[in-house]
């Protein structure tokens, strides 16, 4: 299960994170349209929901998975910074806020990338994570309310920042509790 494989990439997950992709090259396309980007947004909102609950519902977790995961929602949640700062939606620092889980988790990427052992327990362990589900639905609403113009968008902005730094906390620490258990495998 340590091993990647690119098989693994045409099972429903690997395809429902695959579709994130295509999403992330879309949303530029369409942010000057709210309605239309709110779609994008919901839609890979929904992808990323069905991928992980459907590999735990049917056996179908894999290393290739646990990278690809993380991957692509790094891509589209990129897509999605780099377009709202180009387009002036947010201000930079705004979109900083917005991306403390990103931040926090992009060593973490790196290192189940690179460590063979690290991918196939974090495969083996995949488990959905409150506070990480709490920081996707944040920035999900933050992100949604400025393109909506809702004046609340700010507020939204330092919870997710909230959020995204316990998301990214606990992350680190099942990852750290992880590494330490697989020692000497």
């Amino acid at each position: 299960m340590g091993h990647l494989n690119s098989r693994d990439l045409l099972l429903a997950p690997g395809l429902l994170s695959l579709a994130r992709v295509p999403l992330a090259a879309v949303f530029p396309v369409v942010v000057r349209l709210p309605e239309v980007a709110f779609g994008v947004l919901a839609l890979a909102a929904v992808t990323d929901i069905l991928d992980g609950w459907i590999a735990r519902r049917f056996g179908q977790t894999t290393a290739t998975g646990a990278m690809l995961d993380p991957l692509t929602d790094k891509l589209f949640v990129g897509s999605v910074v780099a377009t709202l700062l180009v387009t002036g939606v947010l201000d930079w620092w705004a979109l900083l806020l917005l991306s403390v889980r990103e931040l926090g988790e992009l060593p973490l990427v790196a290192w189940i990338a690179v460590s063979r052992r690290h991918r196939r327990a974090h495969a083996e362990q995949a488990q959905a994570n409150l506070p990480g589900k709490l920081a996707t639905v944040m920035q999900f609403a933050t992100v949604s309310a400025a393109l909506l113009s809702w004046g609340f968008t700010y507020a939204l902005l330092y919870g997710t920042a909230v959020a995204g730094a316990l998301a990214a906390l606990s992350y680190w620490i099942r990852a750290v509790a992880t590494h330490r258990g697989t020692q000497g495998k």
